[in-house]
């Protein structure tokens, strides 16, 4: 019998609900006010929506890129001069280390496919 009750973003809302105030912190610091915007209302999106979307998967990915510091190293971003103000030897590079990771083993949870081409290890 199909389980109607059962929430196939629970895991991932449930880490949004644990992390909220970490994810904004990591937002405003790697990407400044954009990227703190942009996951807020991601976090509103996480909230509402019934299932993964294509819309919801894009910023989860954006999310990730954040996190992982993809475009850090491209000087016409702004997470370029976000990660030039880091100090490598902050602890809070060891706790956006951690919060990425966690975020990274929640997507792969909740979508086994989320990242077909590069997450295999």
């Amino acid at each position: 019998m199909f389980d109607l009750s059962h929430d196939p973003l629970f895991e991932l809302r449930d880490f949004f609900n644990l992390h909220n105030e970490a994810i904004q912190n990591a937002a405003l610091l790697l990407g400044s006010r954009p990227a703190l915007r942009r996951n807020q209302a991601l976090l509103d999106d996480i909230a509402a929506a019934p299932r993964l979307n294509n819309r919801l998967r894009r910023e989860l990915a954006a999310l990730h890129a954040l996190l992982t510091l993809k475009h850090a190293h491209d000087p016409d971003r702004i997470e370029a001069a976000c990660f030039a103000e880091i100090d490598p030897a902050s602890p809070i590079v060891e706790d956006l280390c951690l919060l990425t990771e966690a975020y990274q083993d929640v997507l792969i949870r909740t979508d086994d496919n989320f990242f077909p081409d590069h997450l295999a290890t």
